[in-house]
């Protein structure tokens, strides 16, 4: 609401600037840049899910003298998936997998296999399509609700948690997530590791970032994540950080 309010009157002060500017009281190149100030201002905070913008999301929880992490995955289950599940069994870590509804239909055991394993299940929309952004409320609740259906169809549990694709956040996903009661589960350290090319780098960035209590976003549909994780996990290990699932960091239901 106080969203909306502010936007109006925004609105209200542009339309009054072009006045003035008709009226040779201002330079129309001014109305110009507080026009695409405001839209970019408008694109940072619908894009970017750590700002708490609309959404109280879960982003990170350092607590004093705890170590604890918690590493991420989304768009999965794939194929690629089986290969993060060899290498987290391997050392004995449990993560959180954010699942897009169309890859459970397509891969039902592997999605199996994530449960079966006791990693934290969430869910991610059912299509991801690069549209989210432009959804109306009543179509983002359908993408929630449709990989709900699935994940319960499969496993038999109701999922709580909800992470956008591409970290989307706007009035409309506000308005869909009043009506489905999902938690909003975020990240504070982004790793790129979707966009990057170069492993190493995508590592060094997430390790000069690293601090108790962040969560870490990588992608089980890459093939190049499961070298980034294993060396993420030596290092972890080493360094004296405890990964955890998603639920335990934030002390929040995973599931109705």
């Amino acid at each position: 609401m106080k969203f909306k309010v502010a936007h109006i009157i925004m609105i209200l002060l542009i339309a009054f600037g072009v006045l003035l500017a008709f009226l040779n009281l201002i330079s129309f190149w001014m109305i110009i840049g507080v026009t695409v100030g405001y839209l970019i201002f408008l694109l940072v905070i619908s894009t970017n899910v750590r700002l708490n913008f609309f959404v109280r999301a879960h982003n990170a929880n350092p607590i004093v003298g705890d170590r604890s992490i918690a590493i991420t995955f989304d768009d999965g289950p794939v194929e690629n998936t089986k290969e993060i599940l060899s290498i987290l069994k391997k050392y004995d870590v449990k993560a959180s997998f954010f699942c897009i509804g169309q890859h459970i239909e397509n891969n039902p055991e592997i999605f199996q296999l994530l449960l079966e394993d006791g990693h934290f299940i969430g869910n991610h929309s059912y299509s991801h399509t690069r549209k989210m952004g432009f959804l109306s409320s009543k179509d983002i609740v359908k993408e929630i609700k449709a990989c709900d259906a699935i994940i319960y169809k499969i496993a038999g549990i109701n999922s709580r948690t909800f992470r956008p694709p591409f970290g989307v956040i706007n009035p409309n996903t506000q308005k869909a997530l009043v009506e489905t009661g999902h938690v909003v589960v975020g990240w504070n350290v982004r790793s790129y590791d979707a966009v990057l090319s170069s492993s190493n780098f995508v590592l060094r960035r997430i390790l000069r970032k690293i601090k108790p209590g962040d969560v870490i976003l990588l992608h089980d549909n890459n093939l190049k994540t499961v070298h980034i994780l294993e060396q993420l996990l030596i290092f972890l290990k080493d360094n004296n950080y405890t990964p955890v699932r998603v639920d335990t960091l934030f002390n929040i239901d995973a599931y109705n």
